[in-house]
Parts: C-alpha cells; sequence; structure tokens
C-alpha cells in the first residue's frame, strides 16, 4: 500500500489557491478512480484508489497547512507504513510556475505543511513531489500570494501541471521515485518563456 498525502487549506476559501495545488492533484486523481467518497478519519479526508494492482490511500488533511504533520504522523503510525511508501505532494515558491520536482527525501525548503511532517515523523527520508508556483512579485507578502488564487494567464499553465503531477504519482507508485523523476523533473519541452530577471527569493510562507 501507498498513502499519498496532498497539502493544502480546508475550505470554500482556499479552493484552487495556490497553495492548495497538492489538494488539486489528489482531486484529479479521484476524479480518475471514479469519484470514491472520501471518509473523515485522522484530522483528513482519506480516500481510496487503486493504481494497477497496488491500493492507494489518498489522504486530505484537513488541520490547515502548518499543522500537516498532526494529521499525517497518527495516520502512518496507524497503518505502520514505511517513509518510502509516503509521497507529499506540495507547492513550492522556488519553481517556475507549473514545473515539477521529485525528491526521495531533504529539507522542507520553506515548504511549512512539509516542515511541519518532518518535524512530527523525525525524518526527512521521504519522497515528495513539489509543484512551482513561481515567486510573488516584488513587494507583495509570500503569505497573501500562496493563498490568492492564479492569475487568469496562469490558469492553463497549472492545470496541465496537476495534470502532470497526476501522471507523475501514478508513475511513482508503479515504478518508483527514480524513475518519477527521471520523466518529469526535465525542464517541460513547452516552457519557451525568455529568462527574465525573478522577484528576490521570499523570506516566509504562510499558513
Amino acid at each position: 500500500m501507498k498513502i499519498v498525502v496532498g497539502l493544502g487549506n480546508p475550505g470554500d476559501r482556499y479552493r484552487r489557491t495556490r497553495h492548495n495545488v497538492g489538494f488539486d492533484v489528489l482531486d484529479e486523481l479521484v476524479a480518475r478512480n471514479g469519484n470514491p467518497v472520501p471518509r473523515t478519519k485522522f484530522e483528513a479526508l482519506i480516500a481510496d484508489i487503486m493504481v494497477g494492482s497496488e491500493k492507494v490511500l489518498l489522504v486530505w488533511p484537513q488541520t490547515f497547512m502548518n499543522l500537516s504533520g498532526q494529521s499525517v504522523q497518527p495516520l502512518l503510525a496507524f497503518h505502520q507504513a514505511a517513509l518510502a511508501d509516503l509521497l507529499v505532494v506540495c507547492d513550492d515558491l522556488n519553481l517556475d510556475l507549473g514545473r515539477l520536482r521529485f525528491r526521495a527525501n531533504g529539507s522542507a525548503g520553506g515548504q511549512k505543511g512539509l516542515a511541519d511532517i518532518i518535524r512530527r515523523l523525525g525524518s526527512e527520508e521521504f519522497p515528495r513531489l513539489r509543484i512551482g508556483i513561481d515567486r510573488p512579485p516584488p513587494r507583495m507578502d509570500a503569505a497573501d500570494y500562496v493563498l490568492g488564487k492564479f492569475a487568469p494567464h496562469q490558469v492553463d499553465t497549472i492545470r496541465d501541471a496537476v495534470m502532470r503531477a497526476a501522471d507523475a504519482v501514478e508513475l511513482w507508485v508503479r515504478e518508483g521515485t527514480t524513475a518519477a523523476s527521471n520523466r518529469f523533473n526535465a525542464a517541460e519541452p513547452d516552457d519557451k518563456r525568455k529568462a527574465s530577471p525573478r522577484p528576490p527569493k521570499p523570506t516566509r510562507d504562510a499558513e
């Protein structure tokens, strides 16, 4: 069994915001699998799907982003799941819009939901899939940016990224992190944007 956790904030106020792309990927996976009705447990919504012959738990923590580990840690303990069988899907301010990046382990990189999971599990040794949401414009607060919705000209790019991320999750389940990294970490072929100066790296994230 695999466990895939999408990070985000619960409630209609946060739907389709930049910070909720992890939720959006799980919504896409559910839609591909007959829309099973999630149950509530471990302060999360949980749905079961199958990828090939592998059972997968899809988990939407309902604790708000900064307390994501409060849901994830007891869930893993209950299922006695290995950290290698956990995949966390989240947004990333430091990746270009729509870029995907798999990692087998590593630091939170400023993503507070990921940081809380690391803290509560006591380990960085689990896979994660980051989805680029780009940096905020100059002088815009990072918290306001991640809790805002995508601009109209960004919607198609992020919708495509969510679809590719769902494909990436399915490949991870079937073949593991190395195969998923090799296929999805490369620059996207349709990304032909000219290089331009990027805004300064944000100093803080949001809940």
